[in-house]
């Protein structure tokens, strides 16, 4: 090797080193942009798509790549593709099934505060017409399908943040019979409780901020499909930059070890929270569908088939108003509040301030979220003193 100067060994020293025997335990991150072969024609091959291989990080990284396959094998798809956040994921879904000038959706009424946002103006304002449907009516629901022709069916598996539960297999039914494509935002169920594609689902969307990554310190979003839907897709982000990073990718990678043993403990906590929480004389309303009186409950015990119903509550204080709400998540000590879900920590959120404070107090009372409709994520913390936590807290509401 020819002697060079310092500023140039500097920078090219320890750099594109051989390719290495060994084979590391855990994926590592790239956090290269761009990557080279050894010849013009290998790496002409990948950037044509002959051979496969990353060119450049809008294109594709090893550490997504890892993800991707990860997401792909837990929710039983063929293919999966990584956003930079869950929003990101949803739109691509909703662009992936066709929404375009001219065309419509069909949408639970009840979705996540930014998904309706995104389809009642971002989507209305490219020529793009949702319809929402409270999609536990069948009979309505197949009624709007049959009449606008959709492109594409969306539904949360649990809406965010009423907690009705969606009829997948059915949806698919009636998704396939308009020749529209079922998306389903999974985020609240995770692979772990149930598997949408098995059901019937083309697209399976996931905010992986939430439980996948699953500790509070991770933005990204992540789509299963089949591999011509992903195909499609990553033409998509290749052109618009959606892309996750190489350092979220890990982190989420890394979530994903421990999802089934988060979720496990989650649904326990969860069900004996709530349970407790029907009986408290504060409380008017419980939604959780690991409750015998749920609407859905023999739906959810079906599609989660025994695993646990969730680790999300949402329940109305008995003196529903702001006033209240704030008393009682100021009086929190345990139990954060936090505008986001899925942690190993125990978090509330007030939805008509926060995930749909968009929305007029007129479309909130009309998809039921109500002045004193409080949301719980439940950790992994002991559920004893989540208890101890909420009993305290609305205690002072009571008083």
């Amino acid at each position: 090797m020819p002697e060079r100067s310092i500023f140039t060994t500097a920078v090219h020293a320890g750099e594109r080193a051989p390719r290495p025997t060994f084979t590391p335990v855990a994926t590592p991150v790239y956090p290269s942009a761009s990557y080279v072969y050894e010849d013009f024609e290998t790496l002409d091959a990948v950037f044509g798509g002959q051979k496969s291989g990353p060119v450049y990080a809008r294109y594709g990284n090893p550490t997504n790549e890892a993800l991707e396959n990860a997401m792909a094998a837990l929710e039983a798809g063929e293919a999966a593709l990584s956003f930079g956040s869950g929003m990101a994921a949803v739109y691509a879904a909703l662009l992936g099934a066709g929404a375009r000038q001219g065309t419509s959706i069909v949408a639970a009424r009840d979705v996540y505060g930014a998904t309706y946002n995104l389809l009642d103006k971002l989507m209305s304002q490219q020529g793009v017409k949702t319809h929402f449907v409270d999609i536990t009516d069948l009979d309505a629901l197949a009624r709007v399908m049959a009449e606008v022709r959709p492109v594409a069916l969306l539904a949360e598996i649990v809406s965010n943040p009423l907690l009705k539960v969606a009829n997948v297999p059915e949806l698919a039914r009636l998704a396939y019979a308009a020749g529209a494509a079922l998306i389903v935002d999974s985020t609240f169920a995770t692979p772990y409780l149930c598997q949408p594609l098995r059901l019937g689902a083309d697209y399976v969307v996931h905010s992986a901020t939430k439980y996948l990554g699953g500790h509070g310190d991770v933005l990204g979003g992540v789509i299963v499909t089949n591999h011509e839907r992903r195909a499609a897709l990553n033409e998509l982000i290749k052109l618009v930059g959606s892309n996750l990073g190489p350092q979220e990718a890990w982190l989420i990678l890394r979530g994903l070890k421990t999802l089934p043993l988060r979720l496990e403990r989650q649904c326990a906590n969860a069900a004996q929270i709530a349970h407790w929480l029907v009986a408290q004389p504060q409380v008017s309303r419980v939604n959780y569908p690991g409750l015998p009186d749920h609407p859905q409950h023999d739906l959810a015990a079906r599609l989660y088939g025994g695993r646990g119903f969730g680790a999300i509550i949402s329940f109305d204080l008995r003196e529903g108003d702001a006033e209240h709400v704030a008393i009682f998540m100021d009086s929190l000590e345990l139990v954060q509040p936090a505008t986001t879900l899925g942690d190993v920590y125990s978090l509330t959120l007030y939805p008509a301030r926060s995930s749909h404070r968009a929305l007029s107090p007129e479309t909130r009372r009309q998809i039921g979220i109500g002045d004193g409709l409080v949301r719980l994520s439940i950790g992994i913390e002991d559920p004893a003193d989540v208890i101890a936590d909420l009993g305290q807290a609305l205690q002072a509401v009571g008083s």
